[in-house]
């Protein structure tokens, strides 16, 4: 008789907690390491200490605060992000919409949580930035925009080179990257261009990697910052 293999445990996701309040890490420890595949592989109460266990620790995904002592969540997510561009960090919030869940995703951050949010919220959030998407809706980035997006700076030279690529667009794709700038959603960008959402999704693909961009998030802010969309 042939006993099957034994199915091998999921590869666990490898989260860092980073946060000055250590009752609050013990509470994000405890939610996250009763789920199977999460794993708490460190803990920082500052942003030099999560630059520091960015590279020793390895984590898929870090939660950042962004009020800490010293060094703050927006410039360590930035540090990190320089260094450790696969890394997928979460910008932890006390008010929805503000203006520190806007400096986190400018600085590289794959979305934002308000510290209250349910277990589930918390652990969707993780699993969605882990698949390669963002946390936060293109239309949410644009509400945060409208509020804050008079503090953008003017274009500097990493910008002149988003400009660069944006030529490389194809008239089709230009088409579709402002249309995701506006906060439309796959569903939506189909019905505009009456595209079936498979095309869609090609065509989103193509623009973000021809833009080295890591999710659509992040297009919705460039198109700002380009001037491609109202500001």
């Amino acid at each position: 008789m042939t006993v099957p293999a034994p199915t091998p445990p999921p590869e666990r996701i490898r989260i860092m907690l980073v946060d000055d309040q250590a009752l609050l890490r013990v509470g994000f420890r405890m939610v996250l390491e009763a789920e199977d595949d999460f794993s708490v592989v460190a803990e920082a109460a500052d942003g030099v200490g999560a630059i520091a266990l960015a590279t020793s620790a390895r984590p898929q995904v870090i939660l950042m605060d962004v009020r800490m002592p010293g060094l703050d969540g927006i410039e360590a997510t930035r540090q990190i992000m320089a260094a450790h561009p696969n890394t997928r960090i979460i910008i932890l919030t006390t008010f929805d919409l503000d203006e520190y869940a806007f400096g986190g995703l400018r600085a590289g951050a794959s979305g934002f949580l308000l510290k209250n949010s349910e277990p589930r919220e918390l652990i969707s959030a993780i699993r969605t930035v882990v698949s390669g998407e963002a946390s936060v809706s293109p239309r949410v980035t644009r509400r945060l925009l409208d509020l804050f997006g008079t503090h953008l700076p003017q274009p500097d030279a990493e910008n002149g080179c988003a400009a660069q690529a944006l030529a490389q667009l194809t008239e089709r794709e230009t088409e579709v990257f402002l249309a995701i700038a506006e906060g439309l959603s796959n569903p939506e960008l189909a019905e505009r261009f009456f595209l079936s959402e498979s095309t869609v999704k090609t065509h989103v693909g193509r623009i973000l990697h021809k833009l080295g961009l890591r999710d659509r998030v992040q297009a919705v802010i460039l198109a700002y910052e380009r001037g491609l969309v109202g500001q």
